[in-house]
């Protein structure tokens, strides 16, 4: 029988931590994440913009692919509201490219039932405000400058609040008229 064998347990390994020491170590770093995790997640989903029936994405669409706004939302070019587009321009594509992705597959299947996508209002306006896309376009307002810059974001947020102080600073810098029932009617 050597030495070691007499030797307590432990005693040849005195100076490293312990199993226990690193699982508990790991335990707390684990949890302390998870609750770092849950406490920012609200603020960054909110950086992200409101989260949509379809996870659309304007940066794809619009940046890389460069479809044009008035593709997806021909009312802005052509009446006061842009509208939301329905299954059926989405289908214009997909009903031949990336057929299989899950999520367009998932939508091929909602046009075929006739189901609509309900999506989530990003941009409003009080009812009381008169506001039309097709005027500020003929007149070659940017929709980035309301709407910042879609073409950099996968869900869309808006990038200041639609306030009355808003609106009349860009009309007094772009020389538009500001007299109420310019947009009040």
């Amino acid at each position: 029988m050597s030495v070691s064998d007499n030797a307590p347990k432990g005693a040849a390994n005195e100076h490293a931590p312990s199993h226990r020491w690193q699982m508990a170590l790991g335990s707390a770093a684990g949890l302390l994440t998870v609750a770092m995790a849950l406490l920012y997640y609200p603020a960054y989903a909110r950086a992200l913009g409101k989260e949509q029936p379809v996870p659309f994405s304007h940066r794809v669409h619009a940046g890389v692919k460069e479809i044009s706004c008035f593709m997806c939302h021909p009312g802005a070019a052509e009446s006061p509201r842009a509208g939301v587009p329905p299954l059926q321009t989405c289908m214009l594509c997909h009903d031949h490219i990336i057929i299989h992705y899950p999520e367009v597959a998932e939508e091929r299947l909602r046009f075929a039932e006739g189901k609509p996508v309900e999506w989530v209002r990003v941009s409003d306006l009080p009812e009381f405000v008169y506001f039309d896309h097709e005027m500020h376009l003929l007149r070659g307002i940017d929709c980035g400058r309301c709407h910042g810059d879609v073409r950099a974001m996968d869900r869309i947020k808006q990038p200041q609040k639609f306030t009355m102080g808003f609106c009349i600073q860009c009309h007094r810098d772009n020389d538009a008229p500001t007299r109420c029932y310019v947009c009040h009617r």
